[in-house]
């Protein structure tokens, strides 16, 4: 699968380092200047973002360059983008919009492609707090649940189930993927109450908490279920605390608890009893931990689901800006092709 992509930051190049680590040919398409700025942004998210890609400069607001375009997408089989709504016809690519062919073509926005909303600027944080996200949350979430859940997961499932659907039919079509409506998806079982109902998920139930560790670092416990709840209390010696799993009065008492002991103390002591409780890693720690082994592609993380094993991914790191244009146009478009896509 060939899939060429226009977008910038990260919902649109996770999602094609999805399909790159899927097994697809992912390419690149970058403006002359300053083309993807999360390379100069931040190093470490592009590379992470962009490895086992190839990177193509094409000035698209010039004849020769929207000519090279034409040419790829009529050798690819989805085009990613996520520009701002009507950028793409004002480029000159309104036919292949209106009639894409074979080709699937994932459009990204804040808002929406159409509608009242669809011309607003927009970042993570406002996505998030229309979608209801934040006042769930009780504040701004420090992942970007917006561009990796509502535009990066949600335009790798449009994706895939337009390309099923081309296999059925010859047909691709445009997917439309607006973050702020996707993200609501993460609210899906609460928006099916009748009531806003009291969040016992909230972090302020005893059962359901993070409690601060001697040595700084913390733990997580998740002792919901009854059971769960009664092997910590047995563990710790409190068993006159089995009937207040939720009571809030009682956080405290646990916290001044969990304040005696360290993090890999209190792990050691309650792994055993399997009471759902897990210690709280830093992001630093994950690739030293057993469960996370298979995570790391080299220096840098994977992306899930592995269909394609880790050591077989490709080992190309994060492209420079334009490196393998004349590659990627003297292997996909030809100028000698004698079918090149309709001006």
């Amino acid at each position: 699968m060939r899939v060429l992509d226009l977008s910038r930051l990260f919902p649109g190049p996770y999602a094609s380092l999805v399909f790159s680590d899927l097994g697809a040919d992912v390419v690149k398409v970058e403006d002359p200047d300053p083309g993807d700025y999360l390379r100069d942004i931040s190093p470490g998210m592009f590379a992470a973002l962009n490895r086992g890609k190839r990177s193509v400069v094409l000035d698209l607001k010039a004849a020769g360059g929207m000519l090279d375009l034409r040419r790829l997408c009529a050798r690819a089989d989805v085009l990613i983008e996520s520009f701002r709504p009507g950028v793409l016809e004002r480029l000159g690519l309104a036919d292949l919009v209106a009639d894409p062919g074979r080709l699937v073509i994932c459009r990204i926005s804040g808002f929406g492609q159409s509608g009242p909303w669809s011309d607003r600027a927009g970042h993570d944080i406002g996505y998030v707090a229309l979608a209801g996200i934040v006042a769930r949350n009780g504040g701004v979430p420090a992942v970007q649940l917006g561009d990796l859940f509502g535009g990066a997961q949600t335009a790798v499932i449009a994706v895939l189930a337009a390309l099923l659907e081309r296999a059925q039919t010859g047909r691709g079509r445009v997917v439309d993927v607006a973050m702020t409506q996707a993200v609501t998806g993460l609210l899906l079982p609460n928006l099916g109450e009748v009531a806003v109902a009291e969040n016992a998920l909230d972090g302020s139930r005893p059962c359901y908490r993070v409690y601060a560790c001697k040595d700084g670092g913390a733990y997580a416990l998740g002792a919901l279920e009854s059971k769960f709840w009664e092997r910590f209390c047995q563990t710790v010696g409190r068993a006159d605390w089995i009937d207040r799993a939720f009571d809030v009065s009682l956080a405290p008492v646990v916290d001044a608890l969990f304040a005696t002991r360290t993090r890999e103390e209190w792990d050691a002591l309650l792994r055993p009893v399997d009471c759902c409780g897990e210690p709280v890693l830093t992001p630093s720690e994950l690739r030293g931990h057993p469960l996370f082994a298979q995570l790391f592609a080299g220096d840098l993380p994977r992306t899930f689901p592995a269909l394609v094993p880790t050591s077989d991914l490709p080992v190309r790191p994060a492209p420079a800006r334009g490196q393998h244009t004349l590659e990627v146009l003297r292997e996909w478009a030809p100028r000698g092709d004698s079918n090149p896509p309709p001006a």
